[in-house]
């Protein structure tokens, strides 16, 4: 099949125009003391958007009924990769994870009047949203079969009870996605997705977890669910197609994970380059020794093949077609090739990579995560084998 990776002088110009955007106005944010280990307050987010806004920057991934640019796939590609250059810059321009999954989601499946009450502030920057469905205890995770959160029907309403964990973004989020098993009647045992504003009686956000990344504004919280009333208006999709629902959101978001973390390896990448090319050691530059050399010239093989591996998934997005092997394929290779440069790049820096001198480190560490988030490596060449079996 021919695939034409020529990105349109628009799509190339709009990247440009937001690299040169977060270089300048962006990056300078880094050192500021409201991005703490729980990732951006939410007054430095508010100041953040503001700017995108300013510029004309924001939600370009949303449809223009909504403020944005409706980018392509493709277009996202290039748009998000140029916003991922500082792990700001996805919050600035409003579509950092999980908000973007989520606007995704809502505006192919959410009815006009879950679109007005959630959707558009969301794409407006004016509020944060979260996704809940993982689970601790032996519950859903890898395997959302093993869901314990249920929705029970009681007149026009469901009632939700259950536990969900490392749900991002959860404090502050003025609403949620939920993901329940639903409890009797003629769906029982099938997943819904509910919609819910998180001042509700019956959300308790219990626990902040300390995690090792520290890029998502609000952290990640123990989520607790008791007699949540929801009523039926606000069920998400259908009743019982909560799975079908959710491959709808996590294929292209696995994707757009890997276009925000491809900006952020190569700017570790480009930062790595700049250390060996001054750095100096037994008499020349550590770019002029083999074994860093090396580890640059690897760098720029993963960082290449990375880019042409979400072009490619993002072209079959585009046409239509379904694109849950590609980017389960694109999930695995980018979240292992990207760690391996953030990886590089710290061991290039040597101490000073170690240290929060530079944003190295940083990249470091929440790079890591994407290993495990959306499904780990394990999980994804599970499937991917169970799908070469079938061919």
């Amino acid at each position: 099949m021919s695939v034409d990776f020529t990105i349109p002088p628009d799509i190339s110009q709009l990247g440009e125009a937001i690299r040169l955007f977060v270089r300048e106005k962006i990056v300078p944010y880094e050192s500021d003391p409201r991005w703490s280990d729980h990732g951006p307050s939410e007054e430095l987010r508010v100041e953040l958007v503001s700017l995108a806004r300013g510029a004309g920057l924001l939600s370009p991934h949303v449809d223009p009924e909504y403020g944005g640019l409706g980018l392509t796939h493709v277009g996202r590609a290039v748009a998000f990769e140029a916003a991922g250059y500082s792990t700001l810059g996805p919050i600035a321009l409003n579509f950092a994870a999980p908000d973007e999954g989520n606007m995704h989601l809502m505006q192919l499946v959410g009815t006009a009047a879950q679109k007005q009450r959630w959707l558009a502030p969301l794409a407006r920057g004016e509020t944060r949203s979260c996704f809940a469905m993982t689970e601790p205890d032996n519950g859903a995770g890898s395997d959302p079969s093993l869901m314990k959160t249920t929705a029970r029907r009681d007149g026009d309403d469901y009632v939700i009870n259950g536990r969900k964990w490392l749900i991002t973004g959860a404090r502050g989020a003025a609403f949620a996605i939920i993901m329940a098993k639903v409890d009797g009647g003629e769906h029982d045992g099938k997943a819904t997705m509910f919609l819910s504003d998180m001042n509700r009686s019956g959300i308790v956000a219990s626990r902040l977890l300390d995690t090792m990344d520290s890029n998502y504004t609000g952290g990640h919280w123990v989520l607790d669910f008791a007699d949540l009333r929801v009523p039926e208006s606000d069920v998400l999709g259908a009743v019982g197609q909560g799975f079908r629902n959710a491959q709808v959101r996590l294929a292209p978001a696995r994707l757009t994970h890997c276009m925000r973390w491809l900006g952020a390896a190569c700017r570790a990448h480009e930062i790595a380059v700049g250390y060996s090319r001054n750095r100096r050691a037994f008499g020349k530059t550590l770019g002029e020794h083999e074994g860093v050399g090396f580890m640059l010239a690897d760098n720029e093989i993963d960082l290449h093949s990375s880019r042409l591996m979400i072009l490619h998934t993002a072209w079959t997005l585009d046409q239509g077609r379904q694109a849950s092997i590609e980017s389960s394929m694109a999930k695995v290779f980018c979240s292992e090739a990207l760690w391996r440069v953030a990886d590089r790049c710290v061991q290039i820096l040597g101490g000073l990579g170690t240290t929060r001198d530079t944003v190295v480190e940083r990249i470091f560490r929440d790079i890591r995560a994407f290993r495990i988030y959306d499904g780990p490596s394990e999980v994804h060449r599970w499937s991917l084998a169970r799908h070469v079996q079938r061919a």
